[in-house]
C-alpha cells in the first residue's frame, strides 16, 4: 500500500495519465457510484440518479481521454522513429546555408541574445522579422519626444462634476 501511495504521488508530477493514476481514478469513481446507489436505496431521491449519471459521464470521459492520449502518443512515437531516421540522414549531409544562427560551427544553439542580434541586423538591412518582440512593439516612437496629456471627456480632470445650482437645490430641500 505504501508503494502505491508513493507511485500515486509521483504520478501527479508525471506528464500524461499513468497506470497508477488511472487505477486510483477508476477506484474512486467506482466507490462514488456505489455510494450514490446506497444513498438512492436509503432515500429514494431522484437527485442521486442524476448525480450518478453525471459522475458516470465524467468517469467515461476521463477513460476515453486517457485512451485517446495513449493512441496519440503511440502515433507520435511511430512518427518519431521515422523523423529520427530523417534527421540522422540530414546530419550526414548538411546544407551549408542552414547553419545555426550565432554559432560558427553550425551547432543547434539559439539564445535570446543571438535572436536579438539577428533581429537588429535584419532591421538594419531592411528585412522585416517574422515575429516582433514585445519590447519592439511597445516603445514610444522617437518622433514624439514631448509628453502629451490625454484629453478629458468631461472637461474636468477630477471626474466629479458639480454646479452651483445643484447646491442651491440641496439648500432648498433642507430649508423645508
Amino acid at each position: 500500500m505504501g508503494s502505491f501511495v508513493e507511485d500515486l504521488w509521483s504520478s501527479i508530477f508525471t506528464a500524461g495519465p499513468t497506470p497508477t493514476l488511472l487505477l486510483a481514478t477508476n477506484v474512486s469513481f467506482a466507490a462514488l457510484q456505489t455510494l450514490f446507489f446506497v444513498l438512492l436505496l436509503a432515500t429514494y431521491s431522484v437527485h442521486f440518479i442524476v448525480l450518478s449519471a453525471l459522475s458516470g459521464s465524467l468517469w467515461y470521459s476521463i477513460n476515453w481521454f486517457a485512451r485517446e492520449l495513449k493512441q496519440a502518443q503511440a502515433q507520435a512515437a511511430a512518427q518519431g522513429t521515422h523523423s529520427e531516421e530523417v534527421s540522422a540522414e540530414q546530419r550526414r549531409s548538411p546544407r551549408p546555408d542552414l547553419k545555426a544562427r550565432g554559432t560558427p560551427d553550425g551547432a543547434d544553439s539559439e539564445t535570446e541574445t543571438e535572436s536579438l542580434v539577428d533581429h537588429k541586423n535584419a532591421t538594419a538591412i531592411g528585412l522585416t522579422p517574422q515575429s516582433t518582440t514585445a519590447s519592439a512593439t511597445l516603445q514610444v516612437p522617437e518622433s514624439m519626444s514631448g509628453v502629451r496629456k490625454r484629453l478629458s471627456v468631461s472637461g474636468d480632470s477630477s471626474g466629479y462634476t458639480s454646479t452651483d445650482s445643484e447646491w442651491e437645490k440641496v439648500d432648498d430641500n433642507n430649508g423645508n
